[in-house]
């Protein structure tokens, strides 16, 4: 974590400067990867807490106590720091955070976690090539990665519009989600 503090890695690119925001420990038996703190996360330093976090909650069940104990869920996004702006939102997860940084975090987290990846840019890193092409194809498709892996769209406003579109979503994964992470977080 030390490290990561001080990455100062793409600094140039970073409209508001260096600010890696994530938590992890060796312990956490959840790892939630996803893409890369907004502004309202950059200013507070606190993974999720904003809107998308909110639901992201919402859809895994954890409480704010469960959510924020890095000994039971990492929070380690594609980016660590506010990538800046882009058309239509915020711009991509700057690319150089995975691969320097993601492998060190995975050796110490235990080996049989479970894996949220939280969007399209997780996905396409982590998934197999020929999980689906789009967002919607590799989230349907989550029974043949789950338990260990479960692919979700990322809890942005724009999600509330796909979960209509894609009532199988509430309905199909996450209940299997919700107790996918109970077990996780209270084996029997």
């Amino acid at each position: 974590m030390d490290e990561i503090s001080g990455c100062t890695i793409c600094a140039p690119y970073l409209p508001l400067g260096p600010r890696p925001v994530l938590q992890f420990s060796s312990t956490s038996r959840i790892l939630i990867i996803g893409q890369a703190p907004g502004t309202k996360v950059h200013n507070s330093g606190i993974p999720w807490q904003d809107d998308s976090g909110d639901r992201l909650r919402e859809w895994t069940g954890l409480d704010l106590d469960e959510f924020y104990d890095p000994a039971k869920v990492a929070l380690v996004p594609m980016g660590f720091c506010y990538p800046g702006k882009a058309a239509g939102g915020d711009a991509p997860p700057r690319p150089e955070c995975a691969p320097q940084w993601h492998a060190r975090i995975l050796e110490h987290l235990p080996a049989d976690r479970l894996t949220l990846l939280v969007g399209s840019y997780a996905q396409q890193y982590y998934l197999p090539k020929d999980a689906g092409k789009t967002l919607v194809e590799r989230v349907r498709s989550f029974d043949r990665f789950a338990p260990a892996i479960f692919p979700t769209p990322h809890p942005s406003w724009r999600s509330v519009a796909w979960r209509k579109r894609n009532p199988w979503f509430d309905a199909e994964l996450l209940p299997v989600l919700r107790a996918a992470i109970r077990n996780q977080l209270d084996p029997t």
